[in-house]
């Protein structure tokens, strides 16, 4: 696990002010948080408690929304707080087919200290940001041309925007229709107007360097991980049971359907002794054999859909261990979490795992069937292992944390 993190970005004086865009934030209203979503609501919360003061910056479907720093304290009320009520009808002809977002757009618009339409954002900003401001974009969204011209209006407004991975442009094929091309534009946008870019990885930079060329002002900053809190756990047959837990929406890369070709083995060689499988995340794209696959109900085979957070950490807790054979990761963060909660951890032998977790995981090339076979039987058997691969919880390991993070990261932004 990197350390202090990796650094070619100059430090710079703390700016008079911070402009936070919680778009991504506001655009999954009513969802389960995704890693992206958790980024950005730590650098919410983190930069709510800094001295500098602290705007939002929100982009919805009538133009732009500015919040004040009172404005940033209610969104983020509003995010633990239950679904908004239904919104009116405006809200809703500007995001048909998305009641959830129109609604939340619809709240923080009475929360908003200014409004601007669509490419009046700059005299908008220019009003309420002080000179030298900076503005951080985390969430791989609103990183728009319009978005950058009317930052620019704000004299030596510095642009810091996180990439969390470059996944769109390695995977192509894997990805839902449209995301290539948006993501390397704003790959592209990032790279030739962005002062700072954060990297959550050593390979998440090394991925930028290798696709753009460009190793200056790039730092690395390892994502901070929360100890989960279990609650309770849901029951079902696996109940008392052996079982393991594979966490992540349910697309092409987290590649599901290697487990499920080795639960068929596992149920044909042990029957109704063999462990149970629990698939817990929301179905995703592009992925029709799978969901057919989990439609037909495969013996010791348990899809639960996306649970609040504290019945999946209950579950981690219980089970023999979190299987995570995904092709391509940009952090991992289910299994640092895992790790974190000292539930033993099998997956692909990632370099970006490898750097996160060190020896706090048993690594296997997926291209190796019957090694994950091996291993898999030995966590179910409750046996150890030189290679660390136990049932006894591993030691307590520290996983990085969100002050680490910030204190790498605000030194330059």
């Amino acid at each position: 696990m990197p350390g202090a993190g990796s650094n070619t970005a100059a430090t710079r004086a703390e700016p008079p002010a911070r402009c936070l865009d919680l778009t991504r934030l506001t655009s999954r209203a009513g969802r389960q948080m995704t890693g992206v979503d958790r980024v950005e609501r730590a650098y919410l919360d983190h930069l709510l408690a800094a001295p500098v003061p602290l705007f939002g910056l929100v982009r919805t479907a009538l133009g732009y929304l500015l919040l004040d720093e009172a404005g940033c304290r209610a969104f983020a009320a509003r995010l633990d707080a239950p679904p908004e009520a239904q919104p009116g009808l405006l809200a809703r002809l500007a995001r048909r087919g998305d009641p959830a977002r129109a609604a939340a757009e619809e709240a923080h618009r009475a929360l908003a200290l200014d409004r601007a339409r669509k490419g009046a954002l700059g005299p908008m900003l220019a009003r309420h940001l002080p000179a030298g401001s900076a503005y951080l974009n985390v969430g791989h969204s609103n990183l728009t041309a319009a978005t950058v011209a009317g930052l620019r209006a704000v004299p030596r407004l510095s642009i810091a925007v996180m990439i969390h991975d470059t996944i769109p442009l390695d995977l192509p094929e894997m990805q839902r229709e449209g995301t290539v091309p948006r993501f390397r534009a704003l790959l592209d946008r990032a790279c030739a107007e962005a002062d700072l870019l954060i990297a959550n990885s050593r390979a998440t930079a090394e991925d930028i360097a290798r696709l753009t060329g460009r190793r200056e002002n790039v730092v690395t900053a390892p994502l901070g991980v929360a100890v989960p809190r279990p609650g309770q756990a849901p029951e079902g047959p696996w109940t008392a049971r052996p079982y393991f837990v594979a966490l992540g929406t349910i697309e092409p890369r987290k590649n599901h359907g290697f487990l499920l070709d080795l639960w068929a083995r596992l149920t044909e060689e042990l029957g109704p002794k063999a462990p149970h499988l629990l698939i817990l995340g929301a179905r995703g794209w592009r992925n029709a054999e799978v969901f057919a696959r989990l439609d037909a109900r495969p013996a010791h085979v348990h899809e639960l859909g996306a649970l609040p957070d504290a019945a999946v950490a209950a579950l981690l807790a219980e089970s023999r261990g979190l299987l995570f054979p995904s092709l391509a990761e940009g952090y991992g963060l289910p299994p640092a979490e895992a790790a974190a909660l000292g539930v033993p951890v099998l997956c692909n032998s990632l370099p970006v795992l490898r750097e996160v977790l060190g020896d706090k995981a048993v690594y296997a090339d997926v291209a190796e069937g019957y090694l994950w076979h091996d291993k898999i039987m030995r966590l179910a058997q409750g046996a150890a292992t030189r290679n660390g691969d136990r049932d006894d919880r591993p030691g307590a390991w520290r996983p990085p944390g969100w002050d680490d993070h910030f204190r790498i990261v605000l030194t330059h932004v």
